[in-house]
């Protein structure tokens, strides 16, 4: 029997499997409305065979946004596009369905990484980015605004009003974004939260502002479905956010409610000295599986089936998620099935196509 394959329970969410397609930003969105290069992207995750795909880092606001090309969900134009969207791959698919929620901070008001990612012009609509503290995220860019407790309050009910969107929309999950420098990952990290009021110093105070976000969107999603939240476990820079921390917010994000962690690591600064290679990240997962007692996702360089099988087997995180492996090679699944001899639930058009896959057709909604 495959341990990937096999089925997970998250609060009332069942998983066909453990295999999740990570969030992805496409950086072509218009006013923050998803549109047709989605429908072919997420139509082709979702046929992936992953029992989760999860959409890209979404903005809860206009200025929450990475680039003016990111998706949001702060509009009834934002919400009628996600939810074409989601119906969409529902109709050709059993996956279950997330979306993750974001707000950029001072890595704000950029171009799309393929035309530089630097600061956005007047010209180019450049908004103002907020953040903790006024350290911006390079020496050469204008300093973000730090925060006051208006913007704090404001940012809250972003969040808020975008997951009850979601809620609206129909997700079966919502994750938090803590991760790669956006947001909520500066006031973790003692690089970027230089506050001296109660939000900032101590570790305590660093860890209150994405506490309190969590909790507003946990209260706002509904009982019976996950929320989770992508961590960065490590700034990979000596005295900076890092492991020990990482669990003790674990565990402070579990007592709130938090069904998973999804365990990535760095992007807040490019001091960082990272040591990448196979499964590079999945030390930090289990860390956190055990120390924390939480359940687990674990991401990056993960690409063979075998791979994928012995973190699960192991006990070191309860999903794997893809991301690059996925956009290269959206079979991944169905070819880890074969290697894994598992079954497989596949379109119905599509299910005769490898004779030595033991595969279910799922029939197309009308």
């Amino acid at each position: 029997m495959s341990f990937l394959f096999s089925p997970i329970t998250l609060r009332d969410l069942t998983l066909n499997n453990r295999i999740v397609v990570a969030p992805m930003c496409q950086y072509a969105a218009k006013d923050g409305a998803p549109g047709d290069w989605h429908g072919m992207h997420l139509g082709n995750m979702a046929i992936s065979g992953a029992g989760l795909m999860i959409c890209e880092a979404t903005g809860v606001s206009a200025d929450g946004r990475i680039t003016p090309d990111c998706t949001g969900l702060y509009s009834d134009e934002n919400e009628a596009a996600f939810r074409r969207q989601v119906e969409f791959c529902r109709s050709i698919a059993p996956i279950k369905i997330g979306i993750q929620l974001n707000h950029s901070g001072r890595k704000g008001s950029t171009r799309a990484p393929w035309l530089d990612g630097g600061p956005l012009t007047a010209e180019e609509g450049e908004w103002e980015p907020v953040a903790p503290s006024a350290v911006p995220y390079l020496d050469d860019w204008a300093p973000p605004r730090e925060m006051d407790a208006g913007d704090l309050d404001r940012v809250k009910t972003d969040f808020v009003r975008a997951t009850r969107r979601a809620v609206a929309i129909g997700f079966d999950m919502v994750e938090l974004h803590v991760a790669h420098g956006y947001l909520l990952h500066q006031f973790l990290s003692p690089i970027t939260n230089r506050r001296t009021d109660s939000y900032g110093g101590c570790l305590e105070n660093r860890m209150r502002f994405p506490l309190e976000v969590f909790e507003a969107v946990r209260n706002a999603f509904p009982d019976d479905r996950p929320v989770t939240v992508r961590l960065s476990a490590t700034d990979w820079i000596d005295e900076a956010w890092d492991i020990d921390q990482s669990v003790a917010l674990a565990r402070e994000l579990k007592a709130r409610g938090c069904d998973m962690i999804h365990v990535t690591s760095g992007g807040l600064d490019q001091r960082q000295i990272i040591t990448t290679g196979p499964g590079y990240q999945v030390d930090f997962a289990d860390r956190i599986r055990s120390d924390a007692d939480m359940a687990t996702m674990a991401v990056g360089e993960i690409t063979e089936p075998i791979q994928a099988e012995t973190i699960i087997r192991t006990g070191q995180a309860d999903l794997v998620a893809l991301a690059r492996g996925m956009l290269w090679d959206p079979r991944w699944v169905w070819k880890a099935a074969v290697a894994l001899d598992a079954e497989l639930t596949l379109p119905a058009p599509y299910a005769r196509c490898n004779p030595n896959l033991r595969a279910k057709p799922f029939v197309l909604r009308s």
